[in-house]
């Protein structure tokens, strides 16, 4: 078994360092189902299968053709006249023996009919160049029963995604440049007391030297308030003030040159880092006051649960500030010195986690759960991540697609531009329409193409004037999307397959934000932009 985990600890190195080895298993839980092994269907898959999801089902009636041997680098010529979920699921499989793979050689639209219940056991379904009506139909199912569906599609130089989840919860959404959980405007005891035992001006220069630089503008800090009415720096006048009395601070020989002390500096670096007030963010604040965090139930997910033992933490405990993080950044010090400041802020996490998982335990009792339902580590991983938590909510497809719910004001707004994104997002709902009426897409055959142009121009003004939308779309567009004649290059199916795998990991992992929810990819410009729709 050793042997196992460190042979996988190798393979998976590298994404072990992005989402840990409790990502890691929520992936090798995972099972994915696709819907179309095109050669987008392939590439996400492909992107799926390396990391180690734990099975993936292809569900696919088509079979194979020499066209999708043209552009689908997991067929060959031997694959022509095979189903094509079988195919693609056998060379798939070859990719990585830990991962199970399955196939379904039924179209979507068949199993929707029979064992609808089918599509329920999937942690996230993706649905590849799927009709209007048929990714209506299966966003219908999935949207009741609480699972993810990530619409994807290839159109000529065209990549888009949408993301249909009605509720999921991010922990670690790992910021970009997150501020650090230092206290030094509100000290917790412990943590002022450590500071009261410093004494800068009566210290032996070695130890001054490596005295870490949050201990430095805890010090100056203390100088600073008693010297200004107890008000922090706050401007930049006030800022430059304070770094100056820092570098005052700076040991100097005999000649009064200053020395070489790189604690300090850092000190003076990260002022503006030290200053940042403790306060617990606006977006956490809504989700305090959300329905979800003040009615918990026996059915309640523990996210809610966490959240709501967090808010009443916040409101005792705490304070009004959020459990204490636990983490400093590293620093220029005695190794001894900054070993004792990092145990002063762990001890400090553990208290509060500790207090956390009490009012955990208590609401669960109260909805009649036992107190242990929700591991220890979940909620000190939760609290370690509070400041960070994100919940996204997408609006179903039936409601973008209604015309009494049409997202008129972005669409409209976008289109201020004529040759924004959004055109592209109108033109491929043209598409779906054309397809709807003439039962296959635009352009499909080079010698429909100029009578298609007038027949897709229809499309798009009974799209406008259905949802009342006062836009222009201008006829260059309708050209080229005739012109594309629904083909699937590669190099765009392997772009939006890096991207939609990627979106499907955050998914299933709980880790990192997904986009919400509409995205699309401009490969001619090399562009892309998400949308609320």
């Amino acid at each position: 078994m050793a042997a196992t985990k460190a042979s996988k600890e190798q393979k998976y190195d590298r994404q072990l360092r992005l989402w840990g080895d409790h990502g890691q298993e929520t992936l090798e839980n995972a099972h994915v189902c696709l819907i179309n092994a095109t050669a987008t269907g392939t590439e996400i898959l492909k992107n799926l299968v390396l990391p180690g999801i734990g099975a993936f089902t292809i569900v696919d009636g088509h079979t194979v053709s020499g066209e999708d041997v043209g552009n689908n680098f997991f067929l060959s010529s031997d694959s022509i006249g095979k189903n094509r979920a079988q195919a693609v699921t056998e060379l798939l499989q070859e990719l990585n023996s830990d991962v199970s793979g399955h196939f379904a050689e039924e179209c979507p639209d068949k199993l929707l009919d029979s064992d609808p219940e089918f599509f329920h056991r999937f942690t996230i379904v993706i649905g590849v160049h799927l009709p209007e009506s048929t990714c209506l139909r299966l966003g219908s199912v999935l949207w009741s029963a609480s699972v993810p569906f990530l619409v994807c599609k290839t159109y000529g130089f065209i990549g888009y995604m949408r993301l249909v989840v009605q509720e999921h919860t991010v922990i670690e959404s790992h910021p970009d440049n997150a501020l650090e959980d230092l206290r030094l405007d509100q000290p917790f005891t412990d943590f002022q007391n450590h500071i009261e035992s410093y004494d800068l001006d009566n210290m032996e220069k070695k130890d001054h030297s490596h005295t870490p630089w949050v201990i430095i503008v805890a010090k100056y800090l203390e100088k600073w308030l008693t010297e200004h009415n107890n008000q922090p720096p706050k401007n930049y006048k006030e800022k430059e003030a304070f770094r100056q009395l820092i570098r005052e601070g700076i040991l100097k020989n005999d000649s009064g040159v200053p020395q070489d002390e790189e604690n300090f500096e850092e000190a003076i670096k990260n002022v503006n880092t030290a200053l940042n007030p403790t306060k617990i963010p606006s977006g956490l604040h809504d989700l305090f006051n959300s329905d979800q965090c003040n009615n918990i139930t026996s059915q309640t997910p523990s996210f809610w649960v966490m959240l709501r033992a967090v808010k009443q933490f916040v409101h005792n405990e705490g304070n009004g500030n959020l459990p204490v993080r636990g983490t400093i950044p590293d620093m220029f010090a005695d190794s001894q010195k900054f070993i004792n400041l990092q145990n002063i802020y762990r001890e400090k996490a553990m208290e509060d986690v500790a207090a956390v998982t009490k009012h955990v335990e208590q609401l669960l009792q109260s909805v009649g759960k036992p107190p242990d339902t929700i591991p220890d580590k979940d909620i000190k991983l939760f609290c370690k991540n509070a400041s960070f938590l994100r919940v996204v909510r997408c609006r179903s497809l039936a409601e973008e697609y209604s015309v009494d719910s049409v997202n008129r004001d972005e669409i409209t707004s976008c289109m201020d531009s004529p040759d924004s994104h959004m055109v592209f997002y109108l033109m491929l709902r043209a598409v779906d329409r054309f397809f709807q009426q003439h039962s296959r897409y635009p352009g499909l055959y080079n010698y429909q193409v100029e009578e298609d142009i007038s027949r897709l121009k229809l499309c798009v003004n009974s799209l406008l004037q259905e949802y009342s939308l006062n836009v222009n779309i201008k006829d260059d567009y309708i050209h080229e999307f005739c012109r594309y004649g629904a083909a699937e290059p590669h190099t765009v199916a392997a772009f939006l397959g890096g991207s939609a795998a990627q979106e499907a990991i955050k998914i299933i992992s709980h880790q990192f934000a997904p986009f919400c929810n509409t995205f699309v990819y401009n490969a001619m410009s090399q562009t892309c932009a998400t949308m609320q729709l």
